[in-house]
């Protein structure tokens, strides 16, 4: 199935590792042309070189999305380079678990404020293309009470919040946005894996929660991300799509 996906123009946070580098490499394998940033620039410039195999331009900056200015400056730089902006995908996360003055102020500038950051410097470039689509990464945590239930869990539940208003108040421009919601995600040096090895006991407990008897994989969350980011998913718009296993058990209304 052609989703349509080629020759289009993609930003993407976070990109170097984990779900952030699989979007970013499944939307490059699809022909999309790709931005990227994380705050390592070794682990940037590598990765420019590993995706330029798949024939597009690849365009890769240290960048930290907490940082206002420098954000914004790297979307416009992307512009330029790629020549134009069609699909924004925020996915960085200052990972804030800790319940302190110091976990809502990195959650706050580097969750929230980092995509909205991103969504507004990328909207005049979504506004000039006919496929502008948002995608935003949120998380099972925004939906359920669970041991990430203080700065994590609310900014990303605000997050799916933005994205639907967002959706809603952009549709006239044709511009669409949505959201995925992760469920418990394993790849080498991630947090779970360093979870199951600094505190087994709760990646346990968290193993034996899913339904399915195991965590997902960065390549099965950037399937839902790229597919909702295409031309196939033209009519859809305002969803917050769950990737979990069945993990959790509220009703999505």
């Amino acid at each position: 199935m052609d989703i349509g996906l080629k020759g289009l123009k993609a930003v993407v946070t976070g990109g170097t590792k984990g779900i952030g580098r699989a979007i970013a490499q499944t939307l490059a394998a699809e022909g999309v042309h790709i931005a990227l940033c994380a705050r390592n620039a070794d682990e940037v410039a590598k990765t420019v070189a590993e995706f330029s195999v798949y024939g597009v331009k690849v365009f890769g900056r240290a960048v930290n999305v907490g940082d206002g200015p420098a954000l914004q400056a790297w979307v416009a730089e992307t512009d330029k380079v790629l020549g134009g902006i069609d699909i924004v995908v925020a996915n960085v996360s200052a990972l804030a678990i800790e319940n302190n003055e110091d976990g809502w102020q990195r959650g706050f500038e580097v969750d929230m404020m980092g995509t909205v950051r991103l969504v507004n410097a990328a909207m005049p470039s979504l506004e000039r293309s006919a496929h502008a689509a948002i995608v935003t990464i949120s998380s099972v945590s925004g939906r359920e009470i669970d041991f990430a239930a203080g700065p994590y869990g609310a900014f990303k539940a605000a997050i799916v919040h933005y994205t639907q208003g967002l959706a809603y108040h952009l549709a006239g421009k044709r511009i669409r946005a949505n959201s995925v919601s992760p469920g418990n995600t394993y790849f080498a040096g991630g947090v779970w894996n360093q979870i199951e090895h600094g505190n087994p006991e709760l990646y346990q407990q968290a193993l034996a929660m899913n339904p399915t008897g195991r965590m997902g994989t960065p390549q099965e969350m950037a399937n839902a991300v790229v597919f909702l980011a295409s031309p196939a998913a033209s009519f859809i718009t305002g969803t917050n799509l769950v990737v979990d296993g069945a993990l959790t058990k509220g009703v999505q209304l």
